[in-house]
């Protein structure tokens, strides 16, 4: 029997990401089995340095208030703009060297080298167990390497397209091994100057209770599903209907009870698009009413968000609806947040999110309606998905009603769904920890 026939390897390593938004820790949650004593944080876990804390607050620091200047008129799109030309991943051009640093790639290796970030977590998980070291996040892969990590140092990379900062300084001298979501990753790596036989593509993570491995029972019985909940006068799946639903899911087809069409809003760590999901919902309030159609607002851990919905909906008259078609999701603590996202995905017909990390989702059958980019990666991560075919850009949130009910009547959002199911990596969860279980 193979190894995928048997299900996930048996494998080990410290996994170490950051809390910072979602993207890194929504990669890490999957790979959570492999973690010898749990997913850690590198910018809170006990015993922390003060002087490494304070690298990762003066950060964090700086991006809030550039998210926060964001805001203010005129000059706040601006700045963003500035900011965010700094991070920027350069048009894919295969024929010129981008090996050089960065001023970020170089200031980071000062810090992890002048100050010693990260030194103490490095020196502390070698000391305690000899493990393979693999990282959600550039920073935290760099101090492995750069303060000498004696055994294998493994980087997964959380968007479609990749910047300079995930290589170190010397790619050539480096030795972090990348798990790659896209070829282009794999191509934009060599570009940086890592040598090819240091990269692997495997697709992005995803949660094993979405796929259900070996045979990805579950993922095929949602797919099967969802897409009769999308295309039920079958103008995508046309006559043959029974059928392809029955050669995705035979004898899985849940037995679960009829459930309204189900759209799930989920915004960014910031919230800064809640009122798109606020928009929706006024707009979709008959339809909610009268056991149509379900929306889910995504809060994610921000209690600020929650309240930036609850109010909104009070606003708007809506409040009544809350639990009665129209939820909310909020959990206090990430990992919770992430079972509770991932298990109300089961149940979603629409995934509506600006294209981050989440647009690798589309290989759980899900379309994505994409909400409008913030920040360069999200751009590349649309592109993606368009070529895919398994991402549509919303339309003028004033004409929702005409161009929502037309996607989904035209069978457009059934077939993302199918293109996403059909095209877009699902084993990034098994390939990465397969090679973490092969010897060193």
């Amino acid at each position: 029997m193979s190894e995928t026939e048997r299900g996930l390897p048996d494998a080990r390593a410290w996994l170490v990401t950051v809390d910072m938004g979602y993207g890194h820790q929504r990669a890490a949650y999957p790979l959570a089995r492999v973690a010898q004593g749990g997913v850690i944080n590198a910018n809170h876990y006990p015993g922390m340095p003060d002087s490494d804390r304070q690298v990762f607050a003066d950060l964090e620091r700086f991006y809030n208030s550039v998210s926060r200047f964001k805001r203010v008129p005129l000059l706040g799109p601006l700045a963003f703009r500035i900011y965010d030309r700094f991070q920027a991943i350069p048009p894919f051009d295969p024929h010129k060297d981008l090996s050089r640093p960065t001023l970020q790639v170089l200031g980071a290796t000062r810090l992890i080298r002048r100050r010693n970030w990260g030194r103490s977590l490095i020196e502390e998980l070698w000391a305690r167990e000899k493990l393979p070291y693999l990282s959600t996040f550039f920073s935290t892969a760099h101090m492995a390497d750069l303060h000498g990590y004696p055994g294998p140092i493994y980087c997964v990379i959380c968007d479609a397209d990749c910047s300079r900062d995930w290589v170190a300084a010397k790619p050539r001298s480096s030795r972090i091994f990348y798990f790659a979501p896209t070829p282009r990753v794999c191509e934009r790596l060599k570009l940086y100057g890592v040598p090819a036989e240091r990269i692997q593509l495997t697709g992005f993570p995803l949660p094993e209770e979405n796929l259900g491995y070996p045979d990805f029972d579950i993922l095929r019985a949602d797919t099967a599903f969802r897409l009769a909940a999308l295309d039920p006068e079958r103008r995508f799946l046309g006559p043959n209907a029974e059928q392809v639903l029955a050669a995705l899911a035979p004898d899985r087809r849940p037995q679960r009870p009829p459930r309204p069409l189900t759209v799930l809003f989920a915004v960014g760590g910031a919230g800064a698009q809640a009122d798109i999901g606020l928009q929706a919902a006024s707009a979709l309030a008959l339809r909610i009413r009268a056991g149509e159609l379900r929306l889910v607002l995504v809060a994610g851990v921000s209690e600020r968000v929650r309240e930036i919905f609850r109010e909104g909906l009070a606003a708007a008259g809506l409040q009544e609806l809350e639990g009665r078609g129209l939820d909310i999701l909020y959990e206090p603590d990430k990992q919770r947040y992430f079972q509770a996202f991932n298990l109300t995905l089961r149940e979603t017909d629409i995934l509506w999110t600006k294209p981050s990390e989440l647009s690798f989702y589309a290989a759980l059958g899900l379309p994505i309606l994409m909400a409008p980019t913030i920040g360069s990666q999200e751009d590349f991560n649309r592109e993606w998905l368009l070529g895919l075919e398994a991402g549509i850009d919303q339309g003028d949130m004033r004409d929702f009603e005409g161009w929502f009910f037309e996607l989904l009547d035209s069978g457009a959002l059934a077939r993302a769904a199918f293109n996403g199911f059909s095209r877009a990596p699902r084993q990034g969860t098994y390939h990465i920890i397969r090679r973490l279980a092969q010897p060193a």
